[in-house]
């Protein structure tokens, strides 16, 4: 098989800018010319292995970053967008898009902006009590789509919160380092009878937490509630850098740092990454372990991104009972759709109809790509007779070539052609023209129209 070339110019680019060097510099660094370095800056020549080795050398850079970038992100996202009605007659090929993810990363995230504000413009005309009623509207990201944009293009990890964590985590009884550290700031920590999981009363500096709670999620929000008390500094730092649009968007994002650094004290780092890589990552073995739900711990393996000590680049995702996704992340070449659903043919699915049980598939995406895919119900009761119980689903997978550090993988058959299902990631971007369960037409395909007959679609995809 031949070896795939790397482009990377982008990465090399931001990499020399961020160091604050000249071409001239950073080439003479590399041990390369300087139209060399300019040729693959612009992605007009690929990165060589001497400028790999050099990197990683002079500089200490993590190389598989320059293959794990925005680019698979970007060209997906991109496509999504397109498939707007709006661009029906002007969609640009793929291999447009591609290039300008990898030339220009900046440029597709400002269409991407720009594309989000077009469509909330749209739908503020749909409603005309908040688009004409209001003096004040006025167009901006959706707060929770600007928080969700920055944990998804930051590969779900946080390097400093991560390791903030970890080092919290130090003791062997992290209860009661949750217990102590609260107590240090002078916060009593009480169990109470009350319909919410956590409540901070700042005046009488007590953290009451649910009785109708699992010990494990009492745990968790302790950590949360450590992660915003003794941790501010650093969490306020972070959102700094962020540089979020709208308080709102802040104030989520905040709470999502608290979170991520509760669920990275409850499974450090480098413990985690060992206990998942030795039990060939049985979530039921790590839950038991680490005092975690099945949820937390398949979130968790899906940000062991930290360079020099990647774990196994796994996607995640949670999907309610309408199909919508809720919770994505995905450090492998698995997009999902930005808004709506996944895809119907996807296990994650089919997992509300066998509560209690781990579905695994094996699935290929039209890119040829395949994957296995591990899907399970998680219900999270009331607390009480009559109380409403929340249902999700959630998937956790990882390519086929890593099933031999997949327990779940065992007596698959993944060398079988015909054992992959195929999925899609929605509909609109999907090009496939026999799928039983599409709903709308490919964007970039023509269709068929035959009145005299009736397949399982009303029209053929040509």
């Amino acid at each position: 098989m031949a070896t795939q070339k790397l482009y990377a110019g982008a990465k090399l680019r931001e990499m020399r800018q961020r160091l604050e060097l000249t071409q001239k510099d950073f080439a003479a660094k590399l041990g390369v010319s300087l139209p060399y370095l300019n040729q693959m800056e612009n992605n007009n020549r690929p990165v060589s292995t001497t400028v790999v080795l050099a990197l990683a050398q002079e500089f200490g850079m993590d190389v598989t970053e320059l293959s794990a970038g925005d680019s698979e992100r970007l060209v997906s996202d991109m496509r999504e967008a397109m498939a707007d009605p709006v661009f029906a007659d002007d969609a640009p090929p793929l291999a447009d898009l591609r290039l300008t993810a990898s030339n220009a990363p900046a440029l597709a995230r400002a269409f991407l902006s720009l594309h989000r504000a077009y469509r909330q413009t749209h739908e503020r005309l749909a409603s005309l009590d908040e688009a004409l009623g209001r003096e004040d509207a006025r167009i901006q990201a959706s707060p929770w789509e600007e928080v969700r944009d920055f944990f998804h293009y930051c590969d779900n990890y946080i390097d400093a919160v991560d390791h903030a964590a970890e080092r919290f985590a130090s003791t062997s009884d992290i209860r009661a380092a949750a217990i102590a550290e609260l107590e240090r700031g002078g916060i009593t920590v009480r169990q109470t009878e009350m319909e919410g999981l956590r409540h901070y009363d700042g005046e009488a500096r007590v953290l009451h937490l649910s009785n109708r709670s699992a010990p494990q999620t009492q745990l968790f929000q302790m950590l949360l509630q450590v992660a915003l008390l003794r941790q501010n500094t650093l969490l306020e730092a972070t959102l700094d850098f962020a540089k979020f649009q709208s308080e709102e968007a802040r104030s989520i994002a905040k709470i999502g740092l608290a979170n991520y650094f509760a669920g990275a004290a409850l499974m450090p780092y480098t413990r985690f990454l060992d206990a998942a890589q030795a039990c060939r990552h049985d979530l039921e073995l790590l839950s038991i372990r680490f005092g975690a739900s099945i949820e937390q711990i398949a979130h968790r393996l899906s940000t062991l991104q930290r360079p020099g000590a990647k774990g196994l680049p796994f996607f995640f995702v949670r999907v309610d009972q309408a199909g919508t996704i809720t919770k994505r992340h995905s450090a492998t070449r698995l997009q999902f759709a930005r808004f709506g659903g996944a895809c119907p043919l996807w296990n994650v699915h089919r997992a509300f109809e066998t509560p209690g049980r781990f579905l695994r598939q094996l699935a290929e995406t039209p890119d040829g790509v395949r994957y296995i895919s591990l899907a399970r119900d998680v219900s999270k009761p009331g607390g009480s007779y009559g109380a409403p119980v929340r249902r999700y689903a959630i998937a956790l997978g990882c390519e086929v070539r890593h099933a031999d550090a997949l327990v779940y993988a065992d007596n698959l058959d993944v060398s079988n052609d015909s054992a992959y299902e195929p999925i899609g990631i929605s509909c609109r971007i999907c090009e496939r023209k026999d799928c039983h369960q599409r709903s709308v037409p490919p964007l970039e395909r023509r269709l068929t129209i035959n009145t005299d007959q009736r397949g399982v679609l009303p029209y053929e995809v040509s």
